[in-house]
């Protein structure tokens, strides 16, 4: 699993990423804190232009929006249920 890390205010963050999809153009990337089979998943969306060469993600905060991305990697990944 592949291990990347986040430059945020607070410093460097480290997360798993368990997958990636790219729907209507924007790519969303579900990440684990953890490798265990209890870690809080999140998911990230790349707001990054289309000229940057370095991504640029922020957490998925509104509800329909993260409803609907959860709703397609729980299809991706049949054996993991994602809780909210």
């Amino acid at each position: 699993m592949e291990k990347i890390e986040f430059q945020s205010e607070d410093g460097i963050t480290e997360f798993y990423v368990e997958e990636q999809t790219t729907i209507a153009g924007t790519t969303y990337l579900l990440v684990s804190d953890s490798e265990e089979d209890e870690a809080n998943a999140y998911i990230l969306k790349d707001i990054s232009g289309e000229e940057s060469q370095d991504a640029c993600y922020e957490m998925v905060e509104d509800e329909d929006e993260l409803l609907a991305v959860s709703r397609v990697f729980e299809q991706m990944l049949e054996d993991v249920d994602l809780e909210m």
